[in-house]
């Protein structure tokens, strides 16, 4: 049985498939604290030449780069970094909020461009009366 790579990235830690909402669109994979542990511990404990720290790669489907950054993480922040970024969950009032701030600064924006827009208007306005007042005071009567 051959695995594409959609189906490495749909694999959820304990080996079962996660629920694909978009056939087309493989899911990114997510791994928990203890399975990034457990995982370097395992890379670092295999002899360093005997190529069994590749065959951890390999099973796993990871990349140097998953452990590069999994280790600079743990010396960095002694494990507390390894956790995914914990994110605030907005409440529907709050996301309303949000929606409704941007909003009135995208029409605060429009109106000052407005208020820009009619003032040299009005300035274009008054130079045509003057040019115009200047042009006909110019021309002399003729008889």
């Amino acid at each position: 049985m051959t695995m594409t790579s959609g189906g490495w990235n749909g694999r959820a830690q304990n080996g079962a498939m996660a629920e694909d909402k978009d056939p087309g669109r493989p899911l990114r994979r997510s791994f928990t604290t203890a399975y990034k542990e457990a995982i370097l511990d395992e890379y670092y404990g295999a002899p360093e030449k005997s190529g069994e720290r590749g065959a951890v790669l390999r099973r796993e489907g990871l990349y140097t780069s998953h452990i590069t950054e999994w280790r600079r993480a743990r010396e960095a922040a002694d494990g507390a970094a390894l956790a995914p970024p914990a994110r605030a969950a907005r409440t529907a009032e709050q996301l309303e909020v949000e929606k409704l701030r941007r909003r009135n600064e995208r029409l605060e924006a429009e109106l000052a461009k407005t208020k820009l827009v009619l003032e040299i208007t009005g300035k274009a306005h008054a130079l045509l009366e003057l040019i115009s007042e200047s042009a006909a005071s110019d021309t002399k009567p003729t008889k």
